[in-house]
């Protein structure tokens, strides 16, 4: 079999098993959970042989003309070179891993055949983005990953939360893939093609008549795509679907989409230096803006959200100082500890009994009780807060190391500035990852918070899947600097001195100091004595999720007293802990800027259709109703009258041909 069939095969897979299992959901559900695992677990062997066979080598290329248009043509084209081949295996293995984790997680939910469909198909268009080598079958994935998110995101439709999560993420991705589609048009106009290879090659030689506008657009949306600022609100109150969804769309599709797609075609945004700069301010008030929020929230899967912007930030900062190695092999490394952050997550929402989101504040030691949440998600956090040797050092320093090159006058394609701005942003970025990641490995595993009656041990395919995703979040980092700048541009991704020793000694500080700051909380803050928690039955994570989403209450039962939590991040941040808990307000300013705008504007245009255009019709409309009412009155059946209508007819015709005689 080809490179290029099974290449093709990869994205196809989940697709028919997406459709399959739609399709058998109710007539034979025992098959539901087979096609739900095999087809991505499939792709992912698949994926593997493609990456072997592609070997870091020259690009796999293959082409057949999809329509013609009269102008520029769109073909159905693969582009596989090893950034693609990469992550295509890491979109594989993450989906086949929350598809394995979401059998126990959700195997009460009825909605579990729809949900497994979906991430299927969520599946099937993110690999399609990777693979495809043409910018208009490349939007056709990127927009099924949208829709998908939506209803994923509101899976658990009957909670309001989750209604208004999955509209906002899709209309906040929505705003950013206007100005985005108009970009894409934009560049096939000016290259003459929609192929990559084609854009690539017309960008190599100067062909681009508008690289600044195009580049621009185009960011507009990698930046709702990727939740980077300012259209990265939306991400946080995602949060409110199911566990693994979140998982699967931070670690390997919907926002790795844009920051791939901006590796995939960087040429375009580095013939702009000015692109390139605005790049370079974006990713650092997304990494420090989202750092200091992630340090003020409560609930443990908004933390990791923030966590989820501010990781991003350092792979757009990557983008911005040129270096597209340093962004992939961050990607890939975050796509592992991510998704076992998320699903650690998920384990401890289950044996918490806190509501659906996991109020950190709210849980108390809980190392004992999930003894496998607790190591996995240990080593998940080392390698968040990059602390060698865990996979997360080796990825960010790669980061660090670049905008380090840039910034100290190396030669490179992006502006000295955006070095510097990427290297300070990153540097303070370090000290808040480490900070707010161990304020939540304290808060969750050591906290005296809420203790809720044990929910049993974890499904073993939960637990599985856990220590399965351990090893890439502590071996791949080691191993990935020294052989993934062959599958890349050659530049090299090893740490260098100066950064590993700012950077780490930053993440050791920001450790420490989140660890002093809550000793110091908790001794303001003693334990009271709680009231009694009555039982909750037991039942599945995904449905005390759903039903704490919709109650707003702790789901294992009503708590008497509870006491005020030893929260580190309220003596860290001081009086920015309000602002940053309410993500500095920004939904509030869009509202006024943009929400009230409309509204005011509906509002107008309805009055006006209703007191200007109706009264007109209206207007318009009695006239002919009162005559026709007159004349309705003279049609009264009568014989008698109408004779009589006709002789008084007569007459004043008669009278009137007389007088006009008489004159003449």
């Amino acid at each position: 079999m080809t490179t290029t069939t099974l290449a093709v095969l990869v994205p196809l897979l989940p697709f028919l098993g997406a459709v399959a299992g739609l399709l058998l959901g109710r007539t034979a559900p025992g098959f539901v959970r087979p096609l739900a695992v095999l087809p991505p677990l499939a792709s992912l062997v698949l994926a593997a042989l493609v990456a072997v066979r592609q070997g870091g080598g020259r690009a796999v290329d293959a082409y057949t003309l999809l329509t013609p248009t009269g102008s520029v043509p769109v073909d159905l084209a693969l582009h596989i070179d090893g950034f693609a081949a990469l992550v295509a295996i890491l979109v594989a293995f993450v989906a086949t891993c929350v598809q394995i984790y979401s059998t126990g997680y959700l195997r009460d939910d009825p909605r579990y055949p729809s949900y497994a469909a979906l991430v299927s198909l969520f599946t099937s268009a993110m690999l399609l983005v990777v693979y495809s080598g043409d910018l208009i079958v490349l939007l056709v994935g990127w927009e099924v990953m949208g829709i998908c998110s939506y209803f994923l995101v509101g899976h658990y439709w009957g909670t309001p939360e989750a209604r208004a999560a999955s509209l906002k993420a899709f209309l906040v991705t929505k705003l950013g893939d206007v100005p985005f589609l108009i970009g894409l048009f934009a560049l096939g106009t000016d290259a003459g093609s929609f192929r990559i290879t084609r854009v690539l090659g017309a960008v190599a030689s100067g062909g681009l008549d508008h690289p600044t506008l195009i580049a621009l657009l185009l960011l507009a949306g990698v930046a709702g795509k990727s939740a980077q600022f300012p259209l990265h609100t939306w991400l946080p109150d995602a949060m409110a679907g199911p566990t693994p969804v979140s998982a699967l769309i931070h670690a390997a599709t919907m926002v790795a989409a844009g920051v791939y797609f901006t590796a995939r075609l960087l040429p375009v945004f580095e013939a702009s230096a000015a692109a390139m700069t605005v790049l370079a301010v974006m990713a650092a008030v997304t990494m420090l803006g989202s750092g200091l929020a992630a340090l003020a929230q409560d609930d443990i899967k908004r933390v990791l959200a923030y966590s989820t912007i501010g990781q991003l930030g350092y792979m757009t900062g990557a983008l911005a100082v040129g270096d597209r190695g340093a962004a992939v092999f961050h990607l890939l490394a975050h796509g592992a500890f991510k998704a076992l952050l998320f699903l650690a997550a998920g384990a401890v929402i289950h044996a918490a009994g806190t509501n659906s989101l996991a109020a950190m504040s709210r849980m108390s030691y809980l190392r004992d009780r999930v003894p496998d949440a607790f190591w996995t998600m240990t080593v998940a956090l080392l390698a968040l807060a990059a602390i060698p040797p865990f996979s997360g050092f080796f990825s960010k320093e790669s980061v660090l190391g670049a905008a380090e090159r840039l910034a100290t006058a190396h030669p490179g394609p992006a502006p000295g500035a955006a070095g510097w701005i990427v290297l300070v942003a990153a540097l303070a970025t370090a000290l808040l990852t480490a900070a707010y990641a161990t304020r939540l490995w304290l808060l969750a595993f050591h906290g005296r918070g809420t203790e809720a009656p044990d929910h049993g041990r974890q499904p073993l395919t939960m637990t599985v899947v856990l220590w399965v995703l351990a090893v890439p979040s502590l071996a791949f980092g080691a191993l990935a600097y020294r052989t993934l700048p062959g599958w890349f541009d050659g530049g090299s991704l090893a740490p260098t001195l100066l950064t590993s020793i700012l950077g780490t000694g930053l993440a050791v500080v920001g450790g420490l100091l989140a660890y002093g700051a809550w000793q110091r909380a908790a001794a303001r803050a003693p334990r009271v004595p709680l009231g009694a928690v009555a039982a909750h039955p037991e039942g599945d994570a995904g449905l005390v999720e759903a039903e704490a989403i919709a109650a707003h209450e702790p789901a294992y039962g009503d708590i008497a007293e509870a006491p005020d939590p030893a929260d580190p991040g309220r003596l860290l941040l001081g009086p920015l802990y309000g602002p940053a808990a309410a993500g500095f307000h920004l939904d509030a300013v869009y509202s006024a800027l943009f929400v009230r705008p409309v509204l005011g504007a509906a509002s107008l245009v309805r009055f006006l259709d209703r007191e200007v255009v109706d009264t007109y019709v209206r207007g318009a409309a009695a006239l002919p109703r009162l005559l026709g009412a007159a004349v309705r009155r003279a049609q009264t059946g009568n014989v008698q009258t109408y004779v009589s209508a006709l002789l008084a007819g007569t007459v004043v015709l008669t009278v009137a041909v007389l007088l006009v005689a008489s004159g003449a």
